[in-house]
């Protein structure tokens, strides 16, 4: 049995069907719909293998329009957009049972020496993740069990997540929280050498824990949800080379929460402290029960 960093490697391993057109797979194990940060990460594998290995993505913007099926091939076409002499820029289109359900545009930039080089320090010094608890284990501290649903999500998750700070239970730990969260996260086992994967695995991850934020001062982050959340888009820029399977640092915080939606910033830190990733993601909020607005009526 393959463990979940094998498993994620094999997600990441898209089928080509066709010049610019590749398919992923879709787990049937996935919960009501496709985890985003799947879609994410499989559609800037196709991008990635249209272009040249020497030109990394430096960044990419991406909506989520339609919830993914699990256990539903998803397709995703690849328009070349262009190849310039310093950058390449891919459109794609993720397609499942004929509708769009996201698209994404990457672009792509061989890194130049001789320019401008700076970078303001981390906002806290973070304890170490090995003096941390795995955050599947903080919740069975808490709860005596895990629920059965987050049991089989802790056993098939591809990325060991550990929280800087202590996971709030309580209305009283509640109150007053700040709108940031801080995880170490680091793949649970090799990832291999290719830079894409690694590229591409931590977009996955960059999904997992960023809408946190917005739900800190409202309601714990795990165990029972008073609403449901969705990521609306994303958008990712990558600023050093890094492995996914190595610690990294994801702080993460909401200035804003209006509407129904909330906005997340996240930078991912080295463990010297060094900024590789800035991501910002906007999400949807509505409270359990909460029925959407209709469709608006096209005009005749």
């Amino acid at each position: 049995m393959t463990n979940p960093a094998e498993r994620l490697v094999d997600l990441l391993d898209l089928e080509q069907i066709e010049v610019n057109i590749f398919r992923g797979a879709s787990p049937q194990e996935s919960l009501q719909r496709v985890f985003g940060g799947q879609v994410a990460g499989q559609a800037l594998v196709a991008a990635g293998r249209t272009t040249e290995s020497d030109r990394p993505v430096h960044s990419l913007h991406a909506y989520f329009l339609r919830p993914g099926i699990p256990g539903v091939p998803i397709v995703y076409q690849v328009e070349r957009v262009r190849d310039g002499r310093s950058f390449t820029t891919r459109r794609v289109t993720a397609v499942q049972q004929g509708k769009t359900i996201f698209n994404l545009t990457a672009s792509f930039h061989h890194p130049e020496e001789g320019s401008i080089e700076h970078q303001l320090p981390p906002r806290l010094d973070f304890p170490h993740p090995d003096t941390l608890p795995k955050v599947a284990d903080e919740i069975r501290e808490h709860l005596g069990a895990l629920p059965e649903a987050l049991e089989r999500m802790a056993r098939r998750q591809p990325f060991d997540i550990r929280y800087t700070d202590r996971l709030r239970w309580t209305p009283e730990e509640l109150k007053d929280a700040d709108p940031r969260s801080a995880v170490w996260m680091r793949a649970v086992g090799p990832l291999g050498d290719d830079p894409l994967v690694h590229t591409c695995a931590l977009t996955y991850a960059s999904d997992m824990t960023l809408l946190d934020a917005v739900r800190i001062p409202v309601e714990p982050l795990w165990g029972m949800r008073g609403f449901d959340m969705a990521s609306l888009d994303h958008a990712m820029w990558f600023h050093r080379p890094f492995r996914a399977d190595e610690w990294f640092l994801y702080d993460q915080e909401s200035p804003i929460a209006h509407g129904g939606r909330g906005l997340a910033r996240g930078r991912i830190y080295d463990l010297e402290g060094r900024l590789l990733v800035s991501v910002v993601q906007e999400g949807l909020f509505r409270p359990y029960g909460a029925k959407a607005a209709q469709p608006p009526v096209s005009p005749q």
